[in-house]
């Protein structure tokens, strides 16, 4: 198209839409029907806020939080349509309008009143468009919020019920079945003699085999589990919005509804909180006001909450092609423009393709632990379609890096599906103590470690494949899970000779990244008590000249031989001293 061409039609397009306000400055009788309507629009908005702040000051607003979003925003339609059927009314009763002006389209004539009905089709559509794009973003929330209570409930199944359930819920839905033959390590006597009593029924409901899988199966009491699971969740959620409004919580005084930094939370909000916690049960007023939102003000935006934009957006964009203007030779028109910007803004459309790669590929998320090729060391923390933070470890700084430079960088994820790490610990010990012994001594602490170290909450930090509480009829803390590899820990290695001393390294594996400097530091203290016991000597780094000493302090040493071959004879030696094996 000629330049002279797309002048024209640019020049044409600005004729019309200054035809229209013209006529509008013409028209005594629309001027008197525009101003009746910005009236109304304002009426509107006016009660459609007052509307909503008294939604959200209702109970049925924290639990109902979808059908409140959803009858908020169905009721703008509503009285859009209540405001144009009034305005319409009064036209026709007062007959504003004569036929003497017209406004001239290239396929047609409109009149002052065509002209205003289709001002007020043109609000009809937009508020229509608003409301049908903030609808579907509702309907996709509360679709994936019932698949993550389905999920909470798969949990609830695995835990056998929450710490915060009335009176052994879960056996009150489900029966366990005990299956029909032995299970692998046990005996048929052992097996059979814990058939016979209530105790040990429980027990054998909460085995698990060497390869971490339950036995026997669940009978289903209740027609429809998920439904009365869904029912007792909730009786639990209305004891704590009672708890908040009545002031018998934790913060001591009546926590109020609707407020714009929240008090209470709404029940999805609630569920979130049980999730993240483990669910632990919510402490009503525990927490400070805000505290959710703060919480998940960093989060990046989800395409449910970009959706109504673009919707909008779209509505618009018909709406002007609807008024007669040609969309596409307005675009032709200013084309190069738009290369302008395209070059100007072409890292920020990098960054954004790269956005959407690492979300779709899944390469990493926030909260997993990375680690860049630059040696940078931490958590992700938020992923913009213009920059990721990584977050350090310590929380002493935060790495801010194009998103475009990690899709072409080496990153390492500690936190992609194997949720292994090793816990590592290298000691050496004297020339005088015996590798074997020594040996004996490191897996009996690792096997320590295994058993005692734990977090905050009582869950241990090591893997191991069949979780301690299962021997005291409590159910798994977690250890046990999720485990896809074959392991065979603690593993303790006689590394070399060294200067002063016989070096070794004993590890044991972790559930996570973090959890290995805990571990690693339980290990050490227990290194120094068992060494300390069986006088297991740790050597100085400096030289030692002997005159005629060794012999008495390899008498000292010996003294213990007896009390620590009865830990080769009890602990065994890992597999250190087995012909055949691997580097591991």
């Amino acid at each position: 198209m000629a330049e002279g061409e797309i002048v024209s039609v640019v020049s044409e397009q600005v004729d019309h839409i200054q035809g229209i306000s013209q006529l509008l400055a013409s028209s005594e009788s629309l001027q008197m029907a525009f101003t009746i309507l910005i009236i109304g629009i304002i009426g509107i908005v006016i009660i459609y806020r007052t509307f909503s702040k008294w939604v959200k000051h209702q109970k049925f607003n924290y639990t109902r939080p979808h059908l409140s979003r959803f009858v908020r925003v169905v009721i703008l339609p509503f009285f859009a349509i209540a405001l144009i059927t009034s305005v319409n009314l009064y036209i026709q009763s007062f007959a504003l309008f004569g036929e003497s002006d017209v406004l001239s389209f290239e396929k047609g004539l409109l009149t002052p009143s065509q002209t205003f009905a289709k001002i007020l089709n043109t609000i009809n559509i937009l508020v229509i468009g608003y409301s049908i794009a903030h609808l579907i973003p509702i309907i996709l929330t509360k679709k994936e919020k019932t698949s993550l209570e389905k999920e909470d409930f798969e949990a609830w199944k695995e835990l056998r019920g929450f710490s915060d359930d009335d009176n052994d819920l879960f056996h009150k839905f489900y029966k366990w079945v005990p299956p029909k033959h032995t299970p692998e390590d046990m005996t048929d006597d052992e097996f059979g003699n814990n058939l016979k009593s209530e105790e040990g029924r429980k027990f054998l409901e909460e085995f698990r085999t060497t390869k971490g899988l339950p036995i026997g199966s669940f009978e289903q009491l209740v027609k429809d589990p998920f439904e009365e699971w869904k029912k007792s969740e909730r009786i639990k959620y209305l004891k704590y919005y009672e708890e908040c409004i009545s002031g018998n919580n934790q913060a001591g005084k009546k926590l109020r509804p609707g407020q714009d930094v929240d008090e209470i939370y709404p029940i999805d909000t609630w569920r979130e909180e049980k999730r993240f916690s483990g669910y632990d049960p919510i402490i009503s007023g525990a927490k400070p006001p805000g505290y959710a939102k703060r919480k998940r003000k960093d989060l990046p935006k989800s395409i449910s909450q970009i959706l109504p934009l673009g919707i909008f957006v779209a509505v618009i964009i018909g709406v002007t092609s609807w008024w007669g203007i040609d969309l596409i030779l307005l675009a032709t028109a200013t084309g190069g423009l738009a290369i302008g910007i395209g070059l100007a803004l072409q890292e920020t459309m990098q960054n954004y393709f790269a956005y959407i790669i690492i979300r779709k590929d899944k390469i990493f998320a926030e909260g997993e632990r990375v680690k860049l090729d630059t040696g940078y060391n931490g958590y992700v923390h938020k992923i913009t379609p213009r920059v990721t933070f990584i977050r350090d470890a310590l929380n002493e700084s935060y790495a801010v890096i194009p998103t475009r430079q990690l899709v072409n960088s080496q990153i390492i994820n500690f936190s992609k599906e194997i949720k292994m790490v090793p816990a590592i610990v290298d000691v050496g010990v004297s020339y005088l103590n015996n590798p074997k012994q020594v040996a004996a001594i490191l897996v009996k602490v690792g096997k320590r470690a295994m058993n005692e170290v734990m977090d905050e909450k009582g869950r241990h930090l090591v893997r191991q494949l069949r979780c301690p509480y299962l021997e005291n009829n409590k159910p798994s803390c977690g250890c046990d899970r999720d485990i896809h590899v074959d392991i065979n820990q603690p593993v303790v290695r006689f590394n070399k000779f060294n200067d002063s001393s016989l070096d070794f390294t004993l590890w044991v594996y972790v559930r996570d990244y973090g959890a290995q400097f805990k571990t690693k530091t339980e290990m050490r203290i227990i290194m120094y008590e068992e060494f300390k016991k069986y006088d297991i000597r740790i050597p100085w780094p400096i030289r030692t000249v002997y005159q005629g000493d060794e012999k008495r302090e390899n008498e000292e040493i010996s003294k213990l031989d007896e009390q620590r071959n009865k830990l080769i004879d009890e602990y065994g030696v890992g597999d250190l001293g087995r012909g055949g094996g691997g580097e591991d």
